[in-house]
C-alpha cells in the first residue's frame, strides 16, 4: 500500500486538550501521507489518545487494547498491517509497563511528545517504542500548520491550546505528573494559529490549559502577556466572533481578566470556574489555596463586572477525610453560588498523587449517596438557569445539524444547546432567536426574521 492510501484513526479520551491533541496529531500524520479512516477496522495506524483523571482509567485502555488485538491480528493473517500507539496522560503514567502488559502496542508517547510521532513511527517498525521524557524543545514548534481541509470540516467553533501543564498540585490530581510544570505558547504563534482557524471559517475559539488563566506568554517585544491581553488581542481579529476558555484555578482569577469580561463583547459570558468542595477543611487537604470566602468574592466580582455572566463549576464528593458537615458545606456553597451548569464526581485515588495515601477514606455507599446528593441539587440549578431563558433573544452559533430533518443546532452565549429550524445552508451564522422552551439540557427557539444575530449582553443577571 502506498504511503498516499495509508489512513489512522484517533480514539480520543477526555478533556477538551485531548481534542486539540488528537487534531494536531492528525496533522504530523497528514504530512507523512495518512488519511483519517472511518472505522478502526480500515486504518494502517490506530491511536488511543488517553486520559488518566477518571478511576481505572488505565485498565480501560488495556480494554481498549484488547480489542485492537484482534484486529491486528486479522490484518495481520489478510498479509496487512496495523501499528497501534497509545498516547497521552495514560501513557506518561504508564510508560514501559503498557508494553510489558499487552505486547500488541507498537509505541507509547506522552502528551509531550507527540509532535515526534512521525519519527517515532517509523522507529517502532524495529520494535516497541516508549517516548515519555519531557522534552526539552517545545512540541508546538515542530509541528506542521494544520491542515486547512480539517480545520474545514471541523465547523465553526475550535479549540486552541496556549498553555499546558500545572503548578498547582492539588493532592487529587494527577495532571502535574503526566503534563508537567506550567508552560505558555508565545503570543504569535497563538494569533498565528488562530488566524488561520478564522481564515477556514471558525467563528468562535475556545482557549485551553490545564490552567488557562496561568497563561504568561511572551510577546515579540519580549513582554509578557496574561490571559486578559491575549484575549483582547484575538478579539481584534476580523471574523473571530466569540472567544471561551477553560480550565481556571481561582488562584489565577486576577482583576485584568475579570475586567476583560466587562469590556470585551467577544469574551463570552460563560466561565468553567472549579471549586470542588465548599469546606475549608477540604480544600485545606486537597492543597487548593483558597478558601470559600475567597471563591464567593471571586464571583462576586465577576457578576459586577458582567451581570449575566453563567457559572460552571467541578466538585470532588468523598475526598478523604470529608464528614457530613464538610458535604453540606458544599452543598451550601452550590446553593448560594447558583451554576449554570457543573460536573461531580466521586473522589477515587490516582496512583502516586498524595491523596492516596491519606487515611479516613470514605465509604463507597457514603459517597454514592452523597454523589446523588448534589447531582440533584446541580440538576435543579441548570433547570433553573435553562427555564430563565425562556421569552429572551439569544445570539445563537448555528454549529450542525440535528436529529430531525431541517433542524440545526447552535450554542447560545451560555453554552446551552439550542434547537432551530433552518437550513444547513447557514451553519456559522449567528442568528438571533427567540427562545421559547428549555429541557434540562438543551432549548428549543424561532430564528427572527431580519435578526443579525450580534451578540449583546443582558442587563441583568438570570437567576
Amino acid at each position: 500500500m502506498t504511503a498516499s492510501r495509508r489512513k489512522h484513526f484517533i480514539k480520543t479520551f477526555g478533556c477538551q486538550m485531548n481534542v486539540y491533541d488528537s487534531g494536531r496529531m492528525a496533522d504530523a500524520l497528514a504530512a507523512e501521507g495518512y488519511e483519517p479512516a472511518e472505522r478502526p477496522e480500515e486504518a494502517d495506524l490506530v491511536i488511543l489518545n488517553t486520559c488518566h483523571i477518571r478511576e481505572k482509567a488505565a485498565e480501560k485502555v488495556y480494554s481498549e487494547v484488547g480489542r485492537l488485538r484482534a484486529l491486528k491480528e486479522a490484518r495481520r493473517r489478510a498479509g496487512g498491517e496495523m501499528l497501534i500507539g497509545v498516547v497521552g496522560c495514560v501513557a506518561q503514567a504508564e510508560g514501559e509497563e503498557i508494553v510489558r502488559r499487552a505486547p500488541a502496542v507498537d509505541l507509547v508517547i506522552g502528551p509531550q511528545s507527540y509532535h515526534r510521532l512521525p519519527e517515532l513511527l517509523r522507529a517502532s517498525r524495529a520494535g516497541a517504542v516508549v517516548e515519555t521524557e519531557f522534552p526539552v524543545e517545545d512540541k508546538f514548534d515542530h509541528l506542521p500548520a494544520a491542515a486547512p481541509a480539517r480545520l474545514r470540516s471541523a465547523g465553526p467553533t475550535a479549540f486552541l491550546t496556549v498553555q499546558e501543564g500545572c503548578d498547582k498540585f492539588c493532592t487529587f490530581c494527577v495532571v502535574p505528573y503526566t503534563r508537567g510544570a506550567e508552560v505558555s505558547r508565545p503570543v504569535a504563534a497563538i494569533l498565528e494559529e488562530a488566524r488561520r482557524l478564522v481564515a477556514a471559517g471558525v467563528r468562535e475559539i475556545t482557549l485551553l490549559g490545564q490552567n488557562v488563566n496561568a497563561y504568561r506568554g511572551q510577546a515579540a517585544d519580549g513582554a509578557e502577556w496574561g490571559l486578559a491581553r491575549l484575549i483582547e488581542a484575538l478579539a481584534g481579529l476580523s471574523g473571530l466572533e466569540r472567544i471561551r476558555y477553560t480550565t481556571s484555578h481561582p488562584r489565577d482569577m486576577d482583576a485584568a481578566l475579570i475586567a476583560a469580561h466587562r469590556d470585551i463583547p467577544a469574551l463570552m459570558p460563560y466561565l468553567h470556574l472549579p471549586v470542588q468542595s465548599g469546606s475549608d477543611r477540604i480544600l485545606a487537604l486537597m492543597n487548593r489555596k483558597h478558601r470559600r470566602d475567597d471563591y464567593f468574592a471571586i464571583v462576586e466580582r465577576l457578576r459586577a463586572a458582567r451581570p449575566d455572566i453563567a457559572l460552571s463549576g467541578d466538585f470532588i464528593v468523598g475526598f478523604p477525610g470529608e464528614s457530613d458537615r464538610d458535604f453540606e458545606d458544599t452543598m451550601d456553597l452550590v446553593r448560594r453560588i447558583g451554576y449554570a451548569q457543573a460536573y461531580s464526581f466521586k473522589y477515587s485515588p490516582r496512583p502516586g498523587t498524595p491523596a492516596a495515601g491519606l487515611e479516613d477514606q470514605v465509604p463507597e455507599a457514603v459517597k454514592v449517596e452523597r454523589l446523588a446528593a448534589l447531582q440533584a441539587e446541580l440538576d435543579r440549578g441548570q433547570a433553573r438557569f435553562n427555564a430563565a431563558t425562556v421569552g429572551r433573544r439569544l445570539a445563537v452559533l448555528i454549529e450542525k445539524p440535528g436529529r430531525k430533518p431541517g433542524q440545526m443546532i447552535g450554542r447560545s452565549p451560555y453554552l446551552q444547546s439550542v434547537f432551530v429550524e433552518a437550513d444547513p445552508g447557514r451553519r456559522g451564522e449567528i442568528v438571533e432567536t427567540l427562545i421559547r422552551s428549555a429541557g434540562p439540557n438543551s432549548l428549543i427557539g424561532d430564528i427572527i426574521a431580519g435578526g443579525e444575530g450580534k451578540e449583546h449582553r443582558a442587563m441583568e443577571a438570570i437567576s
